[in-house]
C-alpha cells in the first residue's frame, strides 16, 4: 500500500472527486465510442500517424479548445470563491492549487496551441508551400505538447497540483515548502511542452526562410507569416533559457542541489532573472502572432491594402529585441536599486512605441477602407479600445516607483488580462472563424459568432475593470478571503458576474460549431471571404498536397492581383508532387516521453531508465530509418482537382 500511498492527492476535496469522476466518464466515452463506430483504424491511419501540416494544426486547435475549458473553469472557481466575503466554497489550498494551473494552462496550454494551431495550418499555404520543412519533427513537436500537458493535467487527481503559482518562484517552490509532487510535475510537463516548442520554432524558420513560393521575397510575405517568423526566432532565443532554468529547478527539488536554495550557495532571485528572461519574451510570442492575424483581417474586411507594411515588420522586429530588456519590470520591488529599475523603466516604456506603431498602422487601413463587419472583423475592432487600456495600465506599471503600489494587487491582474484576453484570445478566435472554411470547407454561424462576440466583448471589461479599483485600494492578487470590512467585496461580485457572462460567450463558440457542423452549407467557394493571400487560392477544404501547382509570386498581394487585375498565379503544368509518408514514431515517442516526465515526477528511476531507452530507441529507429516518401501521380492529382471543382489555374 506505501507504493500507492505515493500517488495519493495530499488534500482531496469535493472537486479532486469530481475530476476523477469526470476524466473516468471522459475515458470511458471516448474507448466505447471509437469501438462501438468501429474508428480506432481510422484514428490511427488519418491523425495519430499523420505529418500533414493542416491535420496537425488542426489537432493543436482541438488541445487549445480542451485546455481553454480546463482553465476557465479555473477561473470561474476562482471569481465564485471570491464573489463573496469570507466564502467557503475552497480552501487555501485548493484555491492556491487552481490559480497556479489556471495560469500554466492558459498560457503554455491554451494560447500556445491556438498560436501553434493557426501558424501549422495558415503559414505553409501562405508562402505556396507544400508542408513544413521537417514533417515527423512537426508531428513529434505536437505530441511533446500533448502529451506535456496531459501530465501537468493528471496532477490534479494523482500526486496533487502544483501551488507556488504560475510563475513558480523559489524558495516557495522548493521541497521545504511544497512538499508534494505538485512542483515536480510543473517542472517535468513544461520541460516536454517546452521541448516540442522548440523543435517548432526551428522547423517555421526553416519553412519560412527556405520553402517560399517563386517570387516570394520576405518583404511580399503576408503579415501574418512576418509575424510567425519573428515570434518563432523569439522561441529559439527564449525557451532554452527556459528548459535550463527548469532543469536547475528539477535538480534541486530531486537530487537537493542549491541552484535557487536561500541557503549553501543558492540564490533564489537566480529563478526569478531566468524565468523572466523567458516570461517576458513569452508574452510577445504570445502577442506578435496575433498582431499578424488582425493585419491579415482587418485588411481583408477594410477592403483595401494593409497600411504602412514596412514599418508595421520594422516595428515587430523592434518589439521582438525589445521583448528581451524589460524582464526586471517583473520585480522591481525585489531590491535591485533605483539605477537598474530605471534602466528597466525606460527599456518597459520605449516597447510601447512600436506597438503604436502598429495600433495607428491599423486604424490608417481602416480609414476610407469599405468595412464589412464580419465576426472575425468585429473581435479585430474590439480588440483595439479594450487592448489600448491594458497597454496604458502597462505603461503606469513599468514607472518603477508607482510600481510599489500596483506590484502584487488585482490592478496587475487587470492589466495582464486586458493585454492577453483581447491581445490572445480575441485573436485566436477572430483566426478560428476567418479560417474556418479553409479548413473544413463550411463556415460558422454568423449570427452566433456576433452574439458570442459582444457577450465576450462586455464581459471582459464587466471582470477586468473593477479589479483596478480594488487593486488600487489595496486588494492582493491570491487571496483566497477577505474580509467584509475591506470593502472588496463589491468588486468582486460585479467581476464574478463578468466571469458568467465570459462562460457564456465561450459556451455560444462551442454551441456554433455544433451547430455549423450540422446546418451549414458545404457549398462554398474556395474565398468565402473575398481575402487578399495565398491560402485562399486553393480548395475548401485544402487537398494534401495544398497546390496542384505551385504559385508564383510577383507582389505584397499576388492572389488580390490575381483576382482583380488578371495576373497569373498558376503558372505551370501538373507534375508528380513528392510528399512525406505518416509515421507513427512522433506520437510513440511523445508517450514514452510522458512516461519518463512521469517517472521523474514520482521519483520511480528503473522506470525512468526505461522509459529514456525507449526514446533513445526511437531516435536510433529514425535515424537508421530509409525512407524517402512517396509521390502522388498526375493522374491523382487531376481526379482530386476534378473532384475538389476544378484546377486553379
Amino acid at each position: 500500500m506505501d507504493f500507492f500511498a505515493r500517488f495519493a492527492v495530499p488534500n482531496p476535496g469535493p472537486t479532486i472527486y469530481a475530476s476523477m469522476v469526470a476524466i473516468a466518464l471522459t475515458m470511458v466515452a471516448i474507448f466505447v465510442g471509437l469501438t462501438y463506430y468501429k474508428k480506432w483504424g481510422y484514428l490511427w491511419r488519418e491523425w495519430l500517424t499523420t505529418v500533414d501540416h493542416k491535420r496537425i494544426g488542426i489537432m493543436y486547435l482541438i488541445s487549445a479548445l480542451l485546455m481553454l475549458f480546463r482553465g476557465g473553469v479555473d477561473a470561474i472557481m476562482m471569481r465564485a470563491q471570491t464573489a463573496v466575503p469570507e466564502n467557503t466554497l475552497l480552501g487555501a489550498q485548493e484555491y492556491n492549487e487552481i490559480f497556479t494551473t489556471h495560469g500554466v494552462v492558459m498560457i503554455i496550454f491554451m494560447a500556445m496551441a491556438f498560436i501553434m494551431a493557426l501558424m501549422n495550418f495558415a503559414v505553409p499555404l501562405q508562402i505556396g508551400a507544400r508542408d513544413v520543412a521537417f514533417p515527423r519533427l512537426n508531428a513529434l513537436s505536437f505530441w511533446l505538447y500533448f502529451f506535456g500537458a496531459m501530465l501537468f493535467n493528471i496532477s490534479f487527481v494523482i500526486g496533487g497540483s502544483p501551488d507556488s503559482g504560475w510563475s513558480s518562484y523559489f524558495p516557495l517552490a522548493g521541497t521545504e515548502y511544497s512538499e508534494s509532487v505538485g512542483t515536480n510535475y510543473y517542472m517535468l510537463a513544461l520541460q516536454i511542452s517546452g521541448l516540442g516548442t522548440l523543435i517548432t520554432g526551428i522547423n517555421f524558420i526553416t519553412t519560412i526562410l527556405k520553402m517560399r513560393a517563386p517570387g516570394m521575397t520576405l518583404m511580399k510575405m503576408p503579415m501574418f507569416t512576418w509575424s510567425a517568423l519573428i515570434t518563432n526566432l523569439i522561441i529559439v532565443f527564449a525557451f532554452p533559457v527556459l528548459t535550463v532554468a527548469l532543469l536547475m529547478g528539477t535538480m534541486d527539488r530531486l537530487f537537493a542541489t542549491n541552484f535557487f536554495t536561500t541557503s549553501n550557495g543558492g540564490m533564489d532571485m537566480l529563478w526569478a532573472n531566468l524565468f523572466w528572461v523567458w516570461g517576458h519574451p513569452e508574452v510577445y510570442i504570445l502577442i506578435l502572432p496575433a498582431f499578424g492575424i488582425y493585419s491579415e483581417i482587418i485588411s481583408t474586411f477594410s477592403r483595401r491594402n494593409l497600411y504602412g507594411y514596412k514599418s508595421m515588420v520594422i516595428s515587430m522586429v523592434a518589439i521582438s529585441v525589445l521583448s528581451f530588456l524589460v524582464w526586471v519590470h517583473h520585480f522591481f520591488t525585489m531590491g535591485q536599486g533605483a539605477l537598474v529599475n530605471s534602466i528597466f523603466s525606460i527599456t518597459t516604456m520605449a516597447i510601447a512605441v512600436p506597438t503604436g506603431i502598429k495600433i495607428f498602422n491599423w486604424l490608417f487601413t481602416l480609414r476610407k477602407g469599405k468595412i464589412v463587419f464580419t465576426t472575425p472583423m468585429l473581435y479585430s475592432l474590439g480588440f483595439i479600445p479594450i487592448f489600448t487600456i491594458g497597454g496604458v495600465t502597462g505603461v503606469m506599471l513599468g514607472m518603477a516607483s508607482a510600481d510599489y503600489q500596483y506590484h502584487n494587487t488585482m490592478f496587475l491582474v487587470a492589466h495582464f488580462h486586458l493585454v492577453i484576453i483581447p491581445g490572445v484570445v480575441f485573436a485566436m478566435i477572430a483566426g478560428l472563424f476567418y479560417w474556418w472554411p479553409k479548413m473544413f470547407g463550411f463556415m460558422l454561424n454568423e449570427r452566433l459568432g456576433k452574439w458570442s462576440f459582444w457577450f465576450i466583448a462586455i464581459s471582459v471589461c464587466v471582470t477586468f475593470f473593477p479589479m483596478f479599483i480594488s487593486g488600487l485600494d489595496g486588494q492582493a492578487r491570491r487571496m483566497y478571503t477577505y474580509s467584509e470590512s475591506t470593502g472588496f467585496g463589491i468588486w468582486n461580485l460585479i467581476s464574478f458576474i463578468g466571469a458568467i457572462g465570459l462562460a457564456i460567450g465561450f459556451a455560444l463558440i462551442v454551441y456554433n460549431i455544433y451547430y455549423s457542423i450540422r446546418y451549414s452549407t458545404r457549398d462554398i467557394p474556395a474565398d468565402p471571404w473575398d481575402a487578399r493571400s495565398l491560402e485562399w487560392a486553393t480548395h475548401s477544404p485544402v487537398p494534401e498536397y495544398n497546390f496542384a501547382i505551385v504559385p508564383e509570386v510577383d507582389s505584397t498581394e499576388a492572389f488580390w492581383d490575381y483576382k482583380k487585375k488578371g495576373y497569373k498565379l498558376f503558372k505551370g503544368k501538373y507534375e508528380p508532387i513528392h510528399m512525406p509518408n505518416n509515421s507513427g514514431v512522433p506520437f510513440l515517442m511523445g508517450l514514452v516521453f510522458f512516461v519518463w516526465g512521469f517517472a521523474f515526477v514520482f521519483g520511480m528511476w528503473i522506470l525512468a531508465v526505461i522509459a529514456t531507452i525507449g526514446i533513445a530507441a526511437c531516435l536510433a529507429h529514425r535515424s537508421f530509418e530509409k525512407d524517402h516518401g512517396r509521390y502522388i501521380s498526375v493522374e491523382e492529382i487531376e481526379k482530386t482537382e476534378k473532384d475538389l471543382g476544378g484546377a486553379k489555374k
